[in-house]
This record gives C-alpha cells, sequence and structure tokens, in this order.
C-alpha cells in the first residue's frame, strides 16, 4: 500500500502544468524561462528540463540562445521572436500552442519581458485561454541591486531612458522625487552622458555602476554621482552596465 502511494519527483514535474482546473489540458503551455546573464552556470536544473522537453524555445537572438542549448546538449528546435517580427511570429506561436504544443520563452539574458518584447506574446496567450508558467532565475536587476549597498526594502525599475537628451531630462525630472532606488540599463557609449543628466536634475546622489555582472571582468563601482561620472571620462567602461541611483534623502 505505501509502495502504490508514492508519486515520484519526476511525474510530479512533468503533471505541473496540466492540474489547474482552468487549463485546457487540450492547449500547449508557454513557459516563460530565464537564462544566465553572463555564467552558463546560472541556470536552473528546472530551466534545463522544460528547454529539453518543449517543442519549440522561441528565443531573442536565435545565435545566442544557441550556444547555451548546446552547451548543455540540447537540441530542441529554436525559432526567433522578437521586436521587428512579434506581429508575424505570434500568430503562429499560439497556433503552435493552441495544437497542444510546449513552447519557452527566452530572452538573450535574464528574466523574459524585462525589457524585450515578449510582453506581446504572454498578453496574446492570456487573453487566448493558453496557461502561462514562469521559470525564475537570473536577473541584473536583482543580482545589481543585492550587491549595491544602496536601501533595496523598495526600489523603482525604469529600464532604458530616452536616447535623446531632452526627453532624457524630461524623464529623469518625473522620477526625481521617487522615494525609492532607481535602477536603469544604459549601454557604455551612452552611460557618461546619462550620469551627467541625471546629476543635472536629481543634483548629489549615491550611485552604483555594475559592469558585466557575473562575467569575466565583473566590476561592482560605488560612490556618488560625480564619482562615476568621473570613472566614465577617465576609462573605457565596456561592457552591458546596470545602473542604480539612490533617493533624494539617502546621504552621500
Amino acid at each position: 500500500m505505501k509502495r502504490k502511494s508514492r508519486i515520484s519527483m519526476e511525474k510530479l514535474n512533468r503533471n505541473e502544468t496540466k492540474e489547474d482546473c482552468n487549463q485546457d489540458p487540450s492547449l500547449g503551455v508557454l513557459y516563460v524561462v530565464s537564462t544566465p546573464i553572463g555564467n552558463l552556470e546560472d541556470i536552473t536544473i528546472r530551466a534545463l528540463r522544460v528547454l529539453k522537453e518543449v517543442r519549440i524555445v522561441a528565443a531573442e537572438d536565435t545565435r545566442h540562445t544557441q550556444k547555451l542549448l548546446s552547451h548543455y546538449h540540447i537540441h530542441t528546435t529554436l525559432t526567433s521572436y522578437h521586436d521587428f517580427n512579434k506581429e508575424h511570429k505570434t500568430p503562429l506561436l499560439l497556433q503552435r500552442l493552441r495544437e497542444g504544443q510546449d513552447i519557452a520563452l527566452v530572452s538573450d539574458a535574464g528574466t523574459p519581458v524585462i525589457s524585450d518584447p515578449g510582453y506581446f506574446l504572454i498578453t496574446r496567450c492570456v487573453l487566448s485561454g493558453i496557461k502561462v508558467v514562469p521559470l525564475p532565475g537570473a536577473s541584473a536587476v536583482l543580482a545589481a541591486l543585492s550587491v549595491s549597498g544602496l536601501p533595496s526594502d523598495t526600489f523603482l525599475f525604469e529600464g532604458f531612458l530616452p536616447r535623446r537628451s531632452v526627453a532624457r531630462l524630461k524623464r529623469l525630472a518625473a522620477l526625481k522625487t521617487e522615494g525609492h532606488t532607481l535602477i536603469i540599463f544604459e549601454s557604455p557609449h551612452r552611460v557618461g552622458k546619462t550620469l551627467a543628466d541625471i546629476k543635472t536634475v536629481m543634483g548629489a546622489r549615491r550611485a552604483v555602476l555594475a559592469r558585466e555582472l557575473t562575467k569575466k571582468f565583473e566590476e561592482i563601482i560605488r560612490g556618488t554621482l560625480d564619482d562615476l561620472i568621473h570613472c566614465t571620462e577617465t576609462r573605457n567602461l565596456k561592457g552591458e552596465m546596470t545602473l542604480l541611483v539612490a533617493a533624494e534623502k539617502v546621504e552621500c
């Protein structure tokens, strides 16, 4: 009797998406899978299993995702899904899901839908009654915040600020009085101008620049906005960057 009552963890895992009473079992499932932001070891066991078992992996850049799949000997079919083809690809993916095929959605790095086109597909799945399952994992936002030394009880993720200075200054003015740690993504060639604009609008603030997180040349630069501006002026900083700015009342 005891032997019959046992259910393997593997069976529980494989049935996890079919137990929702509101889910039509004939429909496929869209898995939103977090992938490494640099170090390929930063991926969960569950994510690897799902990437192997789904019928299709919808990737922001198939060449980038292929490196991850090859590293773990995963041979699932890849298809591209990005801002420039989402209008065309979404109906095709929805059709596959309606046929009962499971699909994994991944971005180039980190958690999908955070500054990438996954939102468009997910909203259409929700409207179509297709189950969407999150697989949590790596996130540049949380990784940077965790080591920043800035208040982390509340924070505001802004993503990328506008590229043009006038629009950027206007957006920063709207964020000036927010009482939270501000988190921004920025490119190496624009980070100096962005820091200068933040200083112009917000004045003296504590700030942190996290670059190349989890990679070989990872660096966390802490100080004031002036310190970071000086750093960008005297060094040729490269790599993906996450910028954190303390709230107005946090002392420098």
